[in-house]
């Protein structure tokens, strides 16, 4: 069973598309856009089609019939400069039609079906269009002159249809915009809640967040005004606290110092005497137990130290008591980030619960093992008892705080915290805690901690 704690950077999950809102809210605005966009266009295409072949239609059945009257009525011998003066000024070429004439059809889009459709219905049914006329494109309509055919060429400008590669600059102009849009509201959505999220973490920490700002939306206004309330109650709860936990200290330990004198100093029987000191020994520690778990963190005074010399220490201050065997292996050079005094503490709480509940069998002392070492910038520290073990079911019971499993171990007293208190520990230093039965028997106690190795 592993326990840790990870508080994760405001950054891009891999499945962004579900735990990401900014990018969620990104897409399926884009989303949106894109089927909007697509509608527009196929319902503009669609709609403005027939008036707009109509108005061309009309404008080349001008151009003909001005044309046609033109060369009727002027002279035989100034037609071929007007044919020259409508090709140099308006584009407007004239052209005999022949029956060896090459011609390749107009393209087939809907509006030019419009635009003949028009055109046939002005200047009569017999009338030809064409793309291309002995290999020369524009748009060739035909016409009579008296009895004579002949063939009007307009440039493809003069019809003023978008070419499908105006049309996608158009479009990816117009969605580049969009999208660009769609960026920034999904920015200005999203910026509230990535701010409160920040500071839900920031209080989950154990650390005081930055005040949110109380303007903007309703919405948003309201709930960071409730959500910095909420973080003034907290801090002014954790003020209490302090200021509660410092009277107990002195309120409770002050009497129990004084009758640990009055027993001393009291006519007793030895036995008696050893239990009354017994009893109040056991007040002192849970007292004791009660101010480490309820004290708050100290993250400001976290700083690098080294972690290889106060295992060491640990395990030297512990093999001095009587009822301990313990020997260790302990890497060199192990530097971790942490508040030292919480980390002796943590440690020295398990060598309290495996000396209460991991003695050996037949035995009045507990044998211990303490080894640690460094990989990928990972330390790990093992500390392993040859008691009785614990069911594995009750691993997770185990770190809540005041449980205890006396029949399954000792009927050692406590206030059920011990492992509750290295569970906070490790959990404010961001590591994690493993536990496991020891073939043959006994209790195995993993701890992983950010590090790395001065080796």
């Amino acid at each position: 069973m592993v326990t840790e704690l990870d508080f994760s950077d405001t950054r891009p999950r891999h499945n962004w598309l579900k735990s990401g809102l900014f990018w969620r809210t990104f897409v399926l605005l884009a989303f949106l856009i894109g089927v909007s966009m697509a509608a527009w266009f196929m319902s503009f295409r669609i709609v403005e089609r027939t008036p707009r072949g109509q108005q061309i239609a009309a404008q080349i059945a001008s151009i003909v019939t001005i044309t046609r009257a033109a060369i009727l009525h002027s002279a035989p011998t100034l037609r071929r400069e007007l044919l020259l003066d409508l090709a140099d000024d308006q584009g407007i070429r004239v052209y005999p039609r022949e029956e060896t004439d090459v011609t390749e059809p107009l393209p087939n889009r809907p509006v030019i079906s419009v635009i003949e459709e028009k055109v046939r219905a002005q200047l009569g049914p017999n009338t030809q269009f064409v793309g291309s006329v002995n290999n020369i494109r524009g748009f060739w309509v035909s016409f009579m002159i008296e009895d004579d055919d002949y063939w009007l060429m307009l440039d493809s400008d003069r019809l003023e249809l978008a070419s499908g590669i105006q049309w996608l600059g158009w479009i990816t102009v117009t969605l580049v915009l969009s999208l660009l849009g769609a960026l920034f509201i999904s920015g200005l959505i999203n910026q509230p809640l990535a701010r409160l999220s920040l500071a839900a973490r920031t209080i989950a920490a154990g650390l005081k967040p930055v005040p949110l700002p109380e303007d903007g939306p309703v919405e948003i206004r309201d709930t960071n005004i409730s959500f910095n309330q909420m973080a003034r109650d907290l801090e002014r709860i954790e003020a209490d606290r302090t200021l509660i936990l410092a009277g107990i200290s002195h309120d409770l330990r002050t009497p129990i110092a004084r009758m640990l004198l009055e027993v001393e100093m009291a006519t007793l029987t030895d036995e008696a005497r050893s239990g009354m000191q017994s009893d109040l020994a056991q007040m002192e520690s849970i007292i004791a137990q009660f101010l480490d778990y309820a004290k708050p963190p100290e993250q400001q005074h976290y700083a690098e130290f080294d972690l290889s010399a106060l295992l060491k220490n640990v395990a030297t201050e512990a093999a001095r008591r009587a009822d301990i065997r313990i020997s260790s292996d302990i890497a060199e050079g192990m530097i971790t980030t942490g508040n030292p005094t919480e980390i002796s503490r943590m440690l020295n709480n398990l060598i309290e619960n495996a000396r209460r509940y991991g003695k050996t069998a037949h035995h009045q002392y507990a044998e211990l093992n303490l080894r640690s070492h460094i990989t990928s910038g990972q330390i790990q520290i093992e500390l392993t008892d040859n008691g009785t073990g614990l069911p594995e079911d009750q691993f997770n019971y185990l770190l809540q705080p005041f449980t205890r499993l006396d029949a399954a171990r000792s009927q050692a007293s406590g206030a059920g915290l011990g492992l509750a208190i290295v569970n906070r520990i490790i959990q404010r230093h961001q590591g994690k805690l493993e536990l496991s039965n020891h073939l043959p028997t006994g209790l195995v106690v993993k701890i992983w901690l950010a590090g790395r190795s001065l080796n």
